[in-house]
């Protein structure tokens, strides 16, 4: 008995670790940036990056209010996230889920990638994703 209960509770979290996360429409006019630093900057061990959006707006992690997110901002990663699923909160993927629209990172010398993802209100990446060009820093 006790194993058949715990083979259940098994396969419910494999099916449900498995199942991709509805997503959020997102606007056809919707872009996001990075105002600066600006692609090939050098920049000090402390970087202010500001960021950019166009055609929706900023809320904070948990408003559900239509066509609005919130920032996360890639570094230093090859690719991108799984878009199916909410984005990673680790080093290389930083959340603003208050609504920044900037921070100050600090950075080893050499050379780093930013790029930013919009996420609704449950940090899944929107559908189709608002992704902003790559840029690549310097710090020295």
């Amino acid at each position: 008995m006790i194993r058949a209960g715990f083979l259940v509770l098994v396969s419910s979290f494999v099916i449900l670790s498995s199942t991709a996360f509805a997503r959020t429409p997102s606007p056809e006019a919707a872009r996001v940036y990075i105002i600066s630093p600006s692609t090939g900057e050098a920049v000090g061990h402390l970087a202010t990056v500001k960021f950019g959006l166009q055609g929706m707006g900023i809320a904070p992690a948990g408003v559900d209010k239509k066509n609005t997110g919130h920032h996360h901002l890639l570094i230093d990663l090859k690719g991108l996230p799984p878009l199916n699923k909410p984005i990673p909160s680790d080093k290389h993927h930083k959340h603003f889920g208050k609504g920044q629209t900037e921070t100050t990172l600090e950075l080893s010398p050499g050379k780093h990638t930013l790029q930013l993802i919009l996420g609704d209100k449950a940090h899944l990446p929107f559908d189709p994703p608002v992704i902003s060009e790559k840029i690549t820093i310097w710090v020295r």
